[in-house]
């Protein structure tokens, strides 16, 4: 199948910001071959991001579009899709945006179980505003507020979500990038809280600091490291030491949505009032 990729850029945007080996133009593609897959409409999609190298995306993508506040892209996203439950939504950021400094609106948007999409792009730091570990940094690794290793554990972005509420959650990575799509697509039809995390790279701040030789090893290690959780059903516990999941890992149907729920609520106020 094709995919026409120029009709969803931005005239005049190109070439884009992201460094060399960055993994957050693989998932700007696969957002679009899924927006192309579902025939979206430009008029009746909405992308919002909050601060950072992945919340750019926006600026790229010609549809309606939010770029907001540092780690406040979940409440932008919601006040949208309240005000326009007929809009399709996507919330999109990266991981210390989404799941650190917003990682209240994170938790709260997956409680709602809020009709939409949000695409967490993990690439294990805080890559435009200095290099600083995040959320999701590996216990041990560097960055520019942990020269010596970080002694924090990282937080599972997955679990988190469906500890939190959302009824749809998946994993890809930057490296399987015809996956993307097909992930993005089956979250956006789910009906409720849709959480997609891509494990992705970031060669500059996280890369060089912890001593990947090239873009190519950066890559090679996501494709070493994770498992789909079909074949993972067929491994050994100590074959998956060490593995991350990829794929659907959670899919809940039948709970309704904070929409429709909401929508319930305004229907009795008006009716208590005649």
């Amino acid at each position: 199948m094709s995919y026409d990729y120029e009709k969803w850029i931005r005239p005049g945007k190109l070439p884009h910001i992201w460094c060399p080996g960055c993994g957050h133009g693989i998932v700007m593609k696969g957002l679009i071959r899924a927006f192309d897959t579902l025939g979206f409409k430009k008029e009746n999609t909405c992308i919002v991001s909050g601060i950072g190298c992945a919340s750019r995306l926006p600026g790229y993508i010609d549809c309606c579009t939010l770029h907001t506040a540092h780690g406040r892209a979940a409440a932008f996203a919601t006040g949208v899709k309240m005000a326009r439950p007929e809009m399709d939504v996507i919330c999109v950021g990266g991981d210390g945006d989404g799941c650190a400094i917003g990682g209240n609106h994170f938790i709260h948007m997956c409680r709602r179980n809020i009709d939409m999409t949000y695409i967490v792009m993990n690439n294990k730091i805080y890559g435009m505003t200095g290099g600083q570990f995040s959320s999701s940094t590996p216990t041990g690794a560097k960055a520019s507020t942990t020269p010596y290793g970080n002694p924090d554990p990282a937080f599972d972005i997955a679990k988190l979500a469906i500890g939190a509420g959302a009824t749809f959650v998946a994993r890809g990575t930057a490296f399987h990038a015809t996956q993307i799509d097909k992930l993005i697509v089956e979250a956006v039809q789910h009906k409720g809280m849709s959480v997609v995390e891509i494990l992705d790279d970031c060669p500059t701040t996280y890369g060089r600091r912890n001593k990947f030789k090239s873009v190519v090893e950066m890559m090679n290690n996501l494709k070493e490291t994770t498992v789909p959780v079909k074949a993972a059903e067929k491994m050994t516990p100590e074959q998956l030491q060490g593995k991350v999941l990829t794929g659907v890992l959670y899919k809940e149907e039948g709970r309704s949505d904070y929409t429709t729920e909401y929508a319930k609520v305004i229907e009795r106020a008006q009716a208590a009032k005649k």
